[in-house]
């Protein structure tokens, strides 16, 4: 008797080693990750006439994880913590978590509508397409909740690998393999370098947990900073190779010229949101005991990255092939020098700054993917991509016309998109708030070389065309994908606070 009330007691002052899970706060990625494989077994079974059905389903399934996120609002659940040390959780559902999950979510469901009619079009393999289209987005949505580094690794990689095929779905595309090819070799070299950064960093702290890595790097023995200050660097590259800040930028417009349209644009948005949301947790969360390293460093980066992309996107000839596909890619290098500018003030002046950086992705996000269902229902009569090809495409198609000019003043930072304006603004802000003064000018400088080769775009379109004019009819989904991307756009340019609104404040959980 005495021995069984002993055990009763020992296993009531013993804590509990399993771990509860709160799927409500883990739906998001759960749906849109049981959704893909959904699609991966009924391709089995449904025959060709049918495999269409497989792509409504996908775009069921990114609206219903997309919805989810509303019971979630409250930015105040996490799960899988730590029983000795509730603090430390892997996932945590905050408000940084949750804009980024809808910025990726959001984004996908536009993909897929550009990608209805494209895997269709194209005969690409529906099943495979669609599966690999839904597991890169669940891997996106887990990245930003992810709050260990061994989590954070792996959704990157859930991320990025099914990205590598999709950018090859292509098949018998030579330049669609090449680009597949580079883009793979590039992210596994800046991966096998990121994982040594983190074996680096769990030797000096003992811990992959961010918050139990931030408070130990405060007081790492002497003769392991070096060793610290090495994993803090090397964890670094990988992100930066995702954000396609320079000098890891060469893979971006091989890449987007040889993706289906639609992945490209996929990858210009929430390729690019992965890259920043890893950089952001592992910088202003993790690492925040080295912000002399990496503050300094990504002030360099930025403005090496704005300057070459918009220097890049200056010199496309109109008339080559790809010219358009080429200057949207360098486009986005250039915008990532942007996003860049919080992430390194948030080194000199607290991590409220990142809220800028969110700002602007959510901006960003809206009109590039706008600029791209453009670009594919172009494609449709035009399949060159030049720039040239846009020439007098008002008079063609006023609307589709209206919106590519509406989006390229958004991006250049010209009224009426204000949204645009607002963006650049609370980027160049949280760089004078810093202290960062020459990275402002720089940035005010790209700004000015940005409004050339924007404006020259988007006068082309109002130009009188050339020649005969080809038009077909809008599949639906591609007119719903730039209907939806610009009345976002007009709208947050007509109340860009509702963003401020959303970023204001500290967007982590306390």
């Amino acid at each position: 008797m005495t021995a069984t009330t002993d055990l009763t007691v020992l296993s009531a002052e013993a804590p509990s080693l399993v771990q509860s899970v709160d799927w409500l706060a883990i739906a998001p990625v759960v749906i849109t990750a049981a959704v893909g494989l959904v699609v991966l077994v009924a391709d089995l079974f449904l025959a060709e006439r049918h495999k269409p059905a497989l792509g409504w389903i996908s775009v069921a399934g990114l609206a219903a994880a997309t919805a989810t996120l509303l019971p979630l609002r409250a930015g105040d659940r996490a799960t899988f913590c730590l029983t000795g040390d509730p603090e430390a959780c892997s996932y945590v559902a905050d408000h940084f978590t949750l804009v980024i999950q809808f910025l990726v979510l959001a984004g996908a469901l536009v993909t897929a509508l550009l990608s209805v009619t494209a895997v269709r079009d194209t005969r690409m393999p529906a099943g495979e397409y669609w599966f690999l289209l839904l597991s890169s987005a669940a891997g996106a949505a887990l990245l930003p909740a992810s709050r260990d580094l061994a989590t954070l690794i792996v959704a990157l990689e859930v991320a990025s690998l099914p990205a590598f095929a999709l950018v090859g779905m292509r098949r018998g595309d030579r330049l669609s393999s090449e680009a597949a090819l580079k883009f793979f070799l590039s992210s596994v070299t800046a991966t096998a370098v990121s994982l040594m950064g983190v074996s680096f960093v769990y030797a000096a702290t003992g811990s992959l947990h961010l918050t139990q890595v931030a408070d130990r790097l405060e007081d790492v023995p002497g003769q392991l900073d070096t060793l610290a200050m090495a994993g803090v660097a090397l964890t670094l590259v990988g992100f930066a190779f995702k954000t396609a800040a320079v000098p890891f930028h060469f893979w971006v417009p091989d890449t987007y010229v040889g993706a289906p349209l639609p992945i490209a644009g996929y990858l210009s948005v929430i390729g690019k949101a992965v890259g920043f949301t890893g950089l952001i947790l592992v910088t202003v969360i993790a690492f925040p005991a080295y912000s002399d390293v990496w503050g300094p460093a990504l002030a360099v980066l930025a403005a090496l990255t704005m300057t070459l992309g918009n220097a890049a996107a200056l010199r496309q000839s109109p008339d080559r092939p790809n010219s358009a596909v080429r200057l949207l890619a360098w486009s986005s290098v250039g915008q990532a020098g942007y996003l860049l500018v919080p992430i390194a003030a948030a080194a000199y002046s607290g991590r409220d700054q990142i809220g800028s950086t969110v700002a602007y992705a959510l901006m960003y996000a809206a009109v590039n993917l706008g600029a791209f269902a453009v670009a594919a229902l172009v494609a449709r009569t035009k399949p060159l991509h030049r720039i040239s090809d846009y020439r007098g495409l008002y008079a063609e198609r006023p609307l589709a016309a209206l919106s590519l000019g509406f989006f390229l003043l958004c991006l250049a930072g010209l009224p009426p998109g204000i949204i645009g304006l607002f963006a650049k603004v609370t980027v160049f802000r949280s760089a004078v708030d810093a202290g960062l003064g020459w990275l402002a000018v720089v940035m005010a400088i790209n700004v000015v070389i940005a409004l050339y080769y924007y404006l020259r775009w988007t006068a082309l379109l109002f130009r009188t065309p050339e020649g005969a004019q080809t038009r077909t009819r809008a599949p639906w989904p591609v007119a719903a994908a730039i209907v939806v991307t610009a009345i976002t756009a007009v709208v947050l340019s007509g109340a860009p606070e509702l963003i401020l609104r959303v970023t204001s404040g500290s967007l982590f959980a306390q």
